[in-house]
């Protein structure tokens, strides 16, 4: 039996790896703090704050895995220092904000892989800085020291499904289930590039298992963002009418970019679009699954409508904030400033 060890293991993320990692046999232990959500059944709790001394008294043992979720360097230094030694394999799960450029591709271009420049980490405060921090450090104690390499570096993009915590993609087919009309971005030369929870927790399950190594950019497949909508609004059934608004328009009237309050989910500057454009090659080269974008979209509508498609979130618009904007939108409505998809549909037929 494996003996798996997840920094986290609580939250989001961290459940779903440990739920899988359970059900495929292995010996699974969490430390956490316990504080992001109750332990997933069939595990090894250990409750301790990872910033204080003797965090890791108990598990100075071997480990066939573990796996680190944290970015702050004040968790993932003081656990290499206890715990690398006593890993066969290690699993750090980065991010693709580590990457210095999210230039838009030319239309010939490439996608970025995981040879693309990374970010100088000098501002810890920044979460792609410290994620490029916990990976120099990583590879420093685990990546090049001895001529069996035990690390896997995977830089998931935006990860989505059942449970997120952030809203950031949940937003859409709950806002799109309540129909009516609906405040949208304009979706021309944006992307939305997502992987789905269950895929990257099993990929991330057999990858230690198989002790894959090196770098993999845990990514989606690219759609245009006109697709994503068509398929969401396919996908929860709906009769809802999405009205783009122009950049400048939105930015005027406040609305934040890609995630946090009064935000409009997915929508980032066009100059940004290769955040959402990186390639999935080794993933999917090794082993990874990537399940239909409209099966994605339906598992995060059926557990939206059991939290509340209602409910107060950490991003997207409150009701009443849309309707603010959708009554000024039509006040300063021109051809040029707003407009329905469903007319955009119809004139590229």
């Amino acid at each position: 039996m494996r003996r798996v060890l997840i920094l986290g293991g609580t939250g989001w993320l961290g459940r779903e790896i440990a739920r899988l990692a359970v059900a495929a046999g292995d010996s699974v232990t969490c430390l956490a703090r316990g504080e992001s959500g109750a332990a997933p059944a069939g595990i090894e709790f250990v409750q301790a704050d990872r910033r204080k001394p003797g965090a890791y008294a108990t598990l100075q043992r071997d480990w066939d895995e573990v796996i680190e979720l944290a970015y702050e360097p004040e968790l993932v230094q003081p656990a290499l220092d206890a715990l690398a030694r006593h890993a066969a394999h290690w699993t750090l799960v980065s991010t693709v904000s580590v990457y210095a450029s999210n230039d838009s591709l030319g239309p010939n271009e490439p996608l970025a892989d995981e040879t693309a420049a990374l970010v100088h980490p000098t501002d810890m405060d920044d979460y792609g800085h410290a994620k490029a921090a916990a990976e120099a450090a990583t590879a420093a104690a685990l990546g090049g020291r001895e001529n069996r390499p035990r690390l896997l570096t995977v830089r998931p993009g935006l990860i989505v499904g059942p449970g997120d915590p952030t809203d950031r993609f949940g937003y859409w087919p709950a806002r799109l289930q309540r129909g009516g009309a609906v405040l949208a971005p304009d979706t021309q030369s944006r992307f939305v590039q997502v992987i789905d929870v269950a895929d990257l927790a099993e990929w991330l399950v057999r990858a230690g298992r198989e002790r894959r190594t090196g770098i993999v950019n845990a990514v989606g497949d690219v759609h245009p963002m006109a697709d994503f909508f068509a398929q969401a609004l396919e996908a929860v059934r709906s009769d809802a009418d999405l009205v783009t608004a122009e950049d400048a328009w939105l930015v005027k009237h406040g609305v934040n970019y890609w995630a946090g309050p009064h935000s409009l989910p997915l929508w980032i500057p066009t100059a940004d679009a290769g955040l959402t454009q990186r390639s999935n090659r080794r993933y999917l080269e090794a082993g990874g699954t990537l399940r239909p974008l409209h099966e994605t979209i339906e598992r995060s509508l059926a557990d939206e409508v059991a939290r509340g498609v209602d409910r107060a979130r950490r991003s997207g618009l409150s009701s009443a904030e849309e309707r603010e904007l959708l009554t000024a939108l039509a006040r300063d409505a021109d051809p040029g400033a707003a407009f329905s998809v469903a007319q955009r549909r119809r004139d590229n037929n």
